[in-house]
């Protein structure tokens, strides 16, 4: 998964740290563009014997699994698809890497693990109990990443993401997603014109303003999290961290500032509420700062919104 959004990003991060990327994407969402730093292979995660292939012969130290669908309406309407790809698929990775010796694994999780928490910060330790067939297969992964350690002596860390946001400060890669359903950069499309209106699902939540509350985390933020967490795979076992600010941002603070960012007038409408949104997700990012280190360096909601800003105008062109 290292031509998509975040993998990208923690490709140039892993360079920038001296180590040797090696991306292996379908580009079924991912971007050949995005693949700047190390090698390429389009190869499925599916396919076992083609992973095997390419881990042996890159010599390849450890593996970092973006490789994941992630639409959580989409995985409402084919929950089989999820499972196939999200889990089998998995599982196929970790046979090839079993086969080739590598037992050093970080995994791209999510805070769509915990479901609707009973309060936040949300802390690693609160149950997991997700609502929608994408937060299953990913809680099932780790399951599985758990019952590995032991017979394999296996290392493996699941990075919990919270809102995925901003891009490269360089602009050199950024977030473009096919179809786009993240509130930043269908915000920046409204207010650029390139679509019509921004829809506010629910404005009743008993937050601050009504709007649903989210834990924006810069995307470079969250590739140095990747970097950290590879160099602390030293023993086998399992462990899991947020990748959060601790800070909630509503959808009406983001429509806001995206406003404020490119001095345009954002269209708004306002709709009923989803079924499944938590009226508040954030992280509490404490043990990923104390353990791995990690402190966000780019996830002021400003700058998230403007990266994010000067990427699109420029991948996109100005309208």
């Amino acid at each position: 998964g290292g031509a998509g959004y975040i993998g990208s990003h923690t490709c140039k991060a892993l360079a920038r740290q001296g180590h040797t990327p090696v991306t292996l994407d379908n580009l079924v969402y991912g971007h050949e563009w995005a693949v700047k730093w190390g090698p390429f292979y389009q190869v499925d995660i599916q396919d076992k014997e083609e992973v095997l292939k390419v881990l042996l012969k890159e010599k390849i130290e450890a593996v970092i699994h973006f490789a994941a669908f992630a639409y959580v309406g989409e995985s409402h309407q084919n929950p089989l698809k999820y499972y196939q790809n999200n889990v089998l698929g998995s599982m196929s990775l970790l046979e090839a890497m079993k086969n080739a010796n590598v037992l050093k694994f970080v995994f791209s999780s999510t805070c769509a693990s915990y479901g609707i928490p009973e309060r936040t910060p949300i802390e690693e330790t609160f149950p997991q109990e997700p609502i929608n067939p994408y937060g299953r297969s990913k809680l099932i992964v780790e399951k599985i990443l758990q019952d590995y350690a032991q017979p394999f002596s296996f290392c493996s860390i699941a990075l919990r993401y919270f809102n995925a946001s901003g891009a490269d400060a360089d602009l050199e890669i950024g977030e473009d997603h096919d179809p786009e359903t993240h509130l930043i950069p269908l915000t920046l499309d409204a207010a650029l014109g390139r679509r019509k209106e921004i829809t506010v699902f629910g404005t009743d939540y008993p937050t601050e303003d009504g709007t649903c509350v989210r834990d924006y985390i810069h995307v470079s933020d969250l590739a140095q999290a990747h970097v950290l967490a590879l160099e602390n795979l030293q023993e086998p076992g399992f462990e899991a961290f947020n990748l959060g600010t601790g800070k909630g941002a509503s959808v009406k603070q983001v429509i806001s500032e995206v406003a404020a960012v490119t001095g345009r007038e954002v269209p708004v409408v306002f709709g009923e509420r989803r079924p499944g949104d938590p009226p508040a997700l954030v992280a509490s990012g404490e043990k990923a700062m104390k353990k791995l280190k990690w402190s966000p360096q780019h996830s002021d909601l400003r700058n998230i919104i403007s990266t994010a800003y000067h990427w699109q105008e420029k991948h996109f062109g100005k309208r």
